[in-house]
C-alpha cells in the first residue's frame, strides 16, 4: 500500500481549454480552488497580480459579447499581461482569409494565449491544432462554453457552501430552456455531472431533443413539476439569432409555460438558487421580480466569471503536459 504522503501529487496538464467534457473531476476541483485564491485580487486597492506579466492575450471574436470578452480582457489585464482585442466583423476574415491563416498571423506577432469566441462548433478545437499558443475557448457555436459553465458552477458551489471541496452530490440542476442551441448547457451538464449532480433538462420538445438522455440527464416538459424537486434552475436565453425555423407558437405562449414568474418560484424550495447567463429576455424566460430577487445569483456568477478566468488563463499558459 502507497503511504498517504507519497501519493502523486496533481499536476494540469490541459494547454488549451476547449471544454469541460474532457476535464475530470480532479481538473475542476484544481481550476476552482485557483479560482478561489485569484478572488481577493478584485478586492485589492491595486487590482494587479504579475503572473502573466510580458503575455500577450488576445481576445478574438467573431460573435457579439459583452460580459464574455469584457471578463476576459479584465482577467488578462488583472494578471498582468497585454490584451488585444480583435473582431470578426472588420477583420480579414471578411475579405475571405481563414480562421487558420488570420490566428497563425496573430501568433506571429508573439501572441502567447488566443480566446477565441465563433459561431461555428469545434472552431476552437481547430484553432488549437493549427496554432502553437495557448486556446481558451470563448463559446463556439453549439458546442460548448466552458468557462461559463465554470462560473456557473463555481457560483452554485459557493452558495451552497461546498467551496472545499466542490462534490455536488445529492444537488439536483435544472437547466431550463432552448437547451437544443445551447452551448451554455452542454457545458454545464458535462461540469455538473463529473462533479455528482443530478440534471434535468426543461424545455418544450422542439428545443429539448430525446438525445440529451444519452448525457445522463432527466428530460421533463412541465416547469411546474420540476421546480419543487431541484436545489437550482438555470434559465437559458432563447437563442432567436440560432433559429432557422418557428420552435414554440408565440414568445407569450413560451412566457407562460417556461418563464420563472413571481407566482411559479412559489412551487419551489425557499431557497431555490436562480442562474441565468446572459443576456436576459426579461418577461420571457425571467421577471423582473425573479431576476432581480433573493433567490438570484446572476450578478455573483458575473463577479465570479472574472476570478474563473483568470484561472483558465494562468493554467493553460503553465500547463504541465
Amino acid at each position: 500500500m502507497t503511504p498517504p504522503d507519497s501519493a502523486p501529487k496533481y499536476t494540469w496538464r490541459h494547454r488549451h481549454l476547449l471544454g469541460l467534457e474532457e476535464l475530470s473531476a480532479d481538473d475542476l476541483r484544481f481550476l476552482f480552488r485557483t479560482a478561489r485564491g485569484f478572488e481577493e485580487v478584485s478586492t485589492r486597492s491595486v487590482k494587479k497580480v504579475p503572473a502573466l506579466r510580458g503575455k500577450v492575450v488576445v481576445n478574438l471574436f467573431f460573435e457579439d459579447s459583452t460580459r464574455t470578452r469584457s471578463s476576459f480582457h479584465l482577467a488578462a489585464s488583472r494578471l498582468s499581461a497585454d490584451v488585444l482585442e480583435l473582431a470578426g466583423k472588420g477583420s480579414s476574415m471578411s475579405k475571405g482569409e481563414t480562421l487558420t491563416d488570420t490566428a497563425r498571423n496573430i501568433e506571429a506577432m508573439g501572441v502567447d494565449i488566443i480566446v477565441c469566441r465563433h459561431n461555428q462548433s469545434g472552431a476552437a478545437r481547430h484553432l488549437a491544432q493549427a496554432v502553437n499558443c495557448n486556446v481558451v475557448n470563448a463559446g463556439d457555436g453549439q458546442h460548448e462554453h466552458p468557462t461559463q459553465g465554470l462560473l456557473d458552477i463555481f457560483t452554485l458551489c459557493k452558495r451552497w457552501g461546498l467551496d472545499d471541496t466542490f462534490d455536488l452530490t445529492g444537488k439536483t440542476v435544472a437547466i431550463v430552456g432552448d437547451i437544443a442551441h445551447s452551448r451554455v448547457a452542454r457545458s454545464n451538464i458535462y461540469g455538473l455531472r463529473t462533479l455528482g449532480a443530478k440534471i434535468i433538462l426543461v424545455g418544450p420538445p422542439t428545443l429539448l431533443p430525446q438525445s440529451f438522455k444519452d448525457l445522463g440527464c432527466e428530460i421533463s416538459h412541465d416547469l411546474d413539476q420540476v421546480l419543487g424537486r431541484v436545489d437550482a434552475v438555470n434559465m437559458l436565453r432563447i437563442q432567436f439569432e440560432r433559429m432557422t425555423s418557428q420552435f414554440f407558437p408565440s414568445v407569450r405562449e413560451y412566457a407562460t409555460m417556461f418563464g420563472l414568474t413571481a407566482k411559479r418560484i412559489k412551487l419551489a424550495k425557499p431557497d431555490l438558487l436562480v442562474m441565468h447567463p446572459g443576456p436576459i429576455n426579461r418577461g420571457m424566460e425571467l421577471d423582473a421580480a425573479v431576476a432581480d430577487g433573493p433567490n438570484s445569483a446572476i450578478l455573483e456568477q458575473v463577479t465570479n466569471g472574472l476570478a474563473i478566468r483568470m484561472a483558465a488563463l494562468f493554467l493553460v499558459i503553465n500547463a504541465k503536459p
